[in-house]
Formats: C-alpha cells, structure tokens, sequence
C-alpha cells in the first residue's frame, strides 16, 4: 500500500470519527424528546480499482422500526376512541345523577310510588293527592330536561366531529409537505431525518383522530388509509368533506364525511366515492360518530319509551276514574282520527252526567260489541248523545272527542264495564281519546293507534316519511323515504316498506296494538329502526305516520309532556273516584272513595306493553334504562385504562429501540474518540515516514 493510500484511509477516519461524534452530540441533545429517533451514521468500506480504500461516510439515518411505530399508530387510535367515549358518557351518567341521590330520575320516579300509596291512606287525602301530581310533574320535568340535555350533549359531540375533520385536514396537509421533503432529501442523498421525525410525530397525532394504516415508499413517502382501505394520502393528497362542520346543532340526520381529493394548498377537488360514515373509521373521530350515532340516540329513544309507558299507565287509572265533583266537560286529546274512521271498540263504558254531590242525573251504558264491527266513531258519539237524552252532548270535531254537562251544577263522568271494559288495543275508551288525561302531550300520540291493515292511512300526496336503518355500530345500512299514496291502507303502506330498501334488511308489520314493528334479520343483531323526518299529516289533523305507529322512542310526546293544568292546580280534580253504575237519584260519586288511588299504586307496580321492549314493570325499566347507562359509563372507563396502558406500552417499546439511551451514546462516543485517535496516529505516522523518506533524499 503507498503512503498516499495510507493517508487517504487516515482522513477517512478522521471523517467518519468527525461524522460519528457529530450525530452522537445530536443526540444526546434530544435525550427525553418524545418522538426523536436517534440517528447513526451509514458507513461503508470504500474500494477503488478493486482495493480497499478507507471509509465511505454516508449521511445520518434514523435508528426506527417501523413494525413499532405502527403499534403505537393502531394503539393511539384505540385510546382517541375510548377517551372521548368515557368523557360523555361520563357526562352523561353525570345528569342522571348519583344512585341514592334524592334529585336523579330513579328518585323522582320512585317517589310518585311511594306518594300514590300515601294517597290509599285515609287521612290528608286533598294534601296527598297534591303530592303525587307534584311528583309526577317532577318527574316528567326531569325526563324533559334529561332528553334537552342529551340534546346538548350531540350538540357538544356534532360540535367536535368538526372540529376533528378540520384538524385530519391540517395533518394530512401537514404530512403531504413533509413526505415532498423526505422524497427529495432521500433522492439527493441527504439526511432526512428531521423531517421524517416530524412525519412520525404527526402521523402518531393523527392516529388519534382517526383509525390508519401507513405503508413505507420506495422513494422516501408513506401513504396512509383507513383502516376500511380508504385512501387518505399517496402522492396525491385527499381531504375530508363535512357540510355542516362547525354549525355544532342536534340533527336527526347527518351528512356523511366524504373524501376529496385535494391540491397541496388543501383546496377541495372532486370526490373519491369514499365515505367515512360510521364508528369503524376508529380514533376520536369514530367515537365521535358512535356517540352521535349510537349510544346517545339509544339512550333518547329508550327515554322516550320509558315516558310512554309511565304516561299509559297513568292515564289508564286517570281516565278509569272521576273527580269529586267531577269537570262539567271533558274535551279529549288530538287523536290523528276522523268521525268516518273504524271505531275499532270491544267491552263496553258508561257515560254519565253527574251532580256536583255525586248523584247520578243521566248515564247510558255503551256496547261497542252490538254496535257492530264497521261501527265509526260518529255511531259512538250518535249513541253517546242519545243515551244522555240532552243532559249531556258528546261531540268529535278536527280529531277530539269532548263530552259537555248541559245543566249548570252537572259534571260528566265516565267509568268502565266492570264485566267487559271498553278497549282498543287494551285502552279504553277514555284513554284512548285522553278525555281525562293525567299526562298530556301535545305532540305526541300516547297511545298505540290499534290501527288494522285494512284501515285508510289518510295521508296526502307529497307527504313524506323517511327511514333510517343502522346497525350495532350506528352505520347506516339503509335509507328508505314512505311516500304515501293518496286513498290507500295502512296495509299499504306496510306493503310499500317492505318492497324498500329497509325491507331487505328486515320485515315490517302491524303488532296486536296497531303499532309499526320491524323485525331484522338474524345476521343483524342490535340494528335499529328511526323516522328522523316525518312530513305525514293524518286527515290534516297534526298527526304523522310516525308518532302514530310508535315507530321510535323520540315520537313519544316527552317534549311537549305535562301534568294536566287542572290537576296540578287543584287536587281535588284527580280523578281517584269510580264511578257507580246506578239508577238515577242514586249515589254515583263519593268522595271519601280512593279506589283510583289503589288503582294507581297497582297499576304502577303491574306490567306495560312497552312495544319492541317488551313487556315490564316501570321500575324493572327504568332500572334497566339507567343502569345501562351507568354500565356502558363504567365499561368505557375500563376500557379508556386498557387503552392508555397498551398505548403507553407500545410507545415505550418503540422508545426503547428507537430513542437515545444516554449511556449508550457516551459510551459510543469514547469509541468514535479512540476511532479518531487511531486515524490521527496513522496519519501522523504516514507524516514520519514522509519526512524519513525526504530526508532519505537530500
């Protein structure tokens, strides 16, 4: 070897001891920084003409494996989902309030129990009966502003999925401009290390946001997708598109995300026909779309179940029974029915005008079952106002049935058959036009319809109902829009649905209380069935389709519920005495009688058809209801340890491997150290013999 080869590989050395220490000072002035690869420098035995020549020092690359990085991408996106569950379902749990606690729901519900069975006392009946209705009106109250405040919460919710695209967006962007600049340092030789780090730290904040999959490039970039297989980012950049971002309001239905392609600036293109529209998407954002979706839908409609219920079984007592004295008229709710329609009665009811001292004046007792099957509502109102013989007059005009006393110091009452009580779809008749209602609403029906298939449905042309089916998950599966035709059946319309697209997933039908069932198929555990628009106007009478046939919670009537005026404002006009079927001159009312205070405490603690919840105690429900959102709270909390725990987990293993160990640096240093201080005795050996060689030849 000649002494300039010696040199050569000497000051190579030198360079890549001077490389090396230089990349170790750079580390360890980025020990503790999260998400700082360290660096080493590529070195490679340099050879010219087929000999060994020295060290060929390469630029600095990045100490990473990528199988570690990609753990802690997917774990990221498991701990953004279950963190941003935990927190509202923790708010929600928050407005249910604390089990025991005297001003959560299941108290208020409680205590119209414990104040109905007050009221079978003897003593302080007018004080008790006050009570009660105060209980109930505390009770629907609580119900109002739990369902308002769920409303805020998909607000809060709706309000972050915004705010979440927007910043998926700047990452995306963001991650775009750093992949331009690892492609180009990597095609020019250079170190790209910064920037890939950079890179790493905002592809591991976007993991949050939402569920990826990033795959190395030859050239330096990485591309990312969904984990469905949607693509996010290749060489060419997409963004997501959501119309109403930012707007942060409750909405029956939302658009979905979409996923556009996009300049460098982020300015939108066309679409890609990708969609992110269900909790799958994963991260924050998909949890997001579940709680919005889903869990808080869920949790509104089943309130809104548990509502019905407790106002059917309330209002069968109250209308069951009369007031001492009883109201000189009793004007029913808005029932979506004309005169024409089927009566649709069995048993049979007394319809009495009564004086304010009880005594019976006038009643008549009407058979539904000798009226006859194609008996309508105006043969019931004709037999009413013969029977009462001008004491009383029975009229049904734009869907109400209103019964009126005709001599001043009179009252109505009505009261059912003792043998065969009146019923359609087992309410009577009372109940079923709410002529003496505990619970009013003005939007919402209160009652199963008892429609059959053979019944005119009495909607318009143009009028409208739409139907989402989702599944476990909240995605929507199908979306179907009823648009019924003038003239037709309720079987019709049933007929029209399933013919959808909600009907390929599921089969429609009419229960035995006349309200709209769907049953999904087997393979579709936990889908669930919505109307979130509705246009249907019954016989132009304000009642749709929708809140007819009971086809969700949210049609229930909680928002516009009330305790009667009346009975809130005087106790002595709940209706807790039955009528007496007499002669008359005879006693009909009394008013030490407390039998619907008994029938109140029964009928609480009995059983309610609550539709596709089957039948249940209110308090079996109620408990159900509450506890089941006390669970998911609970679960997701358990859920949000395991996840930062693995999170925590995956990111120190990638740390370990890829960050700077501090004594390993220094010990790597005192070897670059003595690597420079061989190359520097070499050199300055080369230097002795060039000087023994010159002097050799003076």
């Amino acid at each position: 070897m000649s002494l300039n080869d010696i040199l050569g590989s000497a000051v190579s050395g030198l360079a890549a001891a001077q490389a090396g220490l230089r990349t170790v000072s750079n580390n360890i002035a980025n020990v503790g920084v999260s998400g700082y690869a360290r660096e080493r420098v590529n070195l490679s035995t340099g050879v010219v003409t087929g000999q060994v020549s020295g060290v060929v020092v390469g630029e600095p690359t990045r100490v990473a494996d990528r199988f570690l990085e990609g753990t802690v991408y997917r774990r990221a996106g498991d701990y953004g989902r279950t963190d941003v569950a935990a927190a509202y379902l923790d708010r929600l749990q928050a407005l249910l309030g604390r089990p025991g606690s005297n001003v959560g729901l299941s108290s208020r519900l409680d205590a119209i129990s414990a104040s109905a069975v007050a009221m079978t006392g003897a003593l302080g009946t007018q004080q008790t009966a006050a009570q009660f209705t105060a209980n109930v009106a505390d009770a629907i109250d609580s119900m109002r502003q739990l369902e308002s405040d769920v409303a805020s919460l998909r607000t809060d919710v709706e309000s972050e999925v915004g705010y979440t695209v927007a910043k998926v967006n700047t990452l995306l962007q963001r991650i775009n401009e750093l992949n331009a600049t690892v492609a180009q340092q990597t095609g020019l030789g250079r170190s790209a290390s910064g920037a890939a780090d950079q890179r790493m730290n905002a592809i591991e904040e976007l993991s949050g946001l939402i569920g990826i999959n990033v795959r190395d490039q030859p050239d330096g970039r990485v591309s990312i997708e969904t984990t469905s297989g949607a693509v996010l980012l290749d060489k060419r950049l997409r963004q997501l598109s959501y119309p109403t971002a930012g707007q942060g309001s409750a909405q029956p239905v939302y658009p979905t995300i979409e996923i556009r392609f996009a300049e460098a600036n982020g300015a939108m293109g066309p679409s890609t026909g990708e969609k992110l529209d269900t909790a799958a998407v994963g991260g924050k954002l998909g949890g997001l779309l579940d709680l919005r979706d889903r869990a808080l839908p869920d949790f509104d409609d089943k309130l809104g179940i548990l509502f019905g219920g407790l106002a059917e079984a309330l209002n069968s007592v109250s209308n069951a029974g009369s007031s001492v004295p009883p109201p000189d008229m009793l004007t029913g709710r808005q029932t979506g029915m004309s005169g024409g329609d089927r009566l649709g009665f069995t048993g049979a009811a007394t319809f009495a005008v009564v004086k304010k001292d009880g005594t019976m004046l006038a009643s008549t007792r009407v058979d539904f079952d000798a009226l006859g099957a194609g008996a309508t509502i105006d043969d019931m109102v004709a037999a009413i106002n013969a029977g009462l013989g001008g004491a009383g007059t029975a009229t049904f005009a734009g869907g109400k049935l209103s019964i009126t006393a005709s001599t001043p110091g009179t009252g109505v009452a009505i009261g059912q058959d003792a043998a065969k009580p009146s019923a359609r779809a087992g309410i009577g008749v009372s109940q079923f036009f709410g002529l003496n209602d505990l619970v009013r609403s003005d939007s919402g029906s209160l009652v199963p319809s008892g429609f059959t298939t053979s019944d005119p449905h009495g909607f318009a042309a143009g009028q409208t109902t739409q139907f989402v089916l989702r599944d476990a998950s909240g995605r929507t599966i199908a979306n179907y829009t009823l648009s019924p035709a003038p003239g037709g059946t309720i079987g019709d319309l049933v007929d029209d649905l399933n013919a959808g697209a909600v009907g390929d997933f599921g089969t429609f039908s009419l229960d035995d209380r006349g309200r709209l069932r769907f049953d999904p198929h087997a393979n579709l555990i936990g889908a669930s069935l919505s109307a979130p628009s509705d246009s249907t106007d019954r016989n132009g009478l304000g009642r749709s389709f929708s809140s007819m046939m009971g086809v969700s919670g949210g049609a229930s009537g909680l928002a516009t519920a009330e305790v009667s005026p009346a009975m809130l404002a005087e106790s002595s006009r709940l209706p807790l005495a039955i009528l007496n079927q007499v002669a008359p001159g005879e006693k009909a009312l009394g008013a030490g009688d407390t039998r619907g205070a008994t029938a109140f405490v029964s009928r609480l603690a009995g059983v309610v058809d609550l539709g596709r919840e089957g039948v249940s105690t209110m308090e079996n429900y109620a408990a159900k209801v509450l506890g089941r959102a006390g669970l998911e709270a609970s679960q997701a909390r358990g859920r949000l340890e395991d996840a930062t725990a693995r999170r925590d987990d995956a990111i120190n293993r990638r740390d370990s491997f890829s960050g700077v160990n501090i004594d390993e640096e220094l010990s790597q240093m005192v070897v670059l150290q003595n690597s420079y201080s061989a190359a520097a005795r070499v050199l300055t050996s080369a230097q002795d013999m060039y000087d023994a060689l010159l002097g050799m030849v003076r």
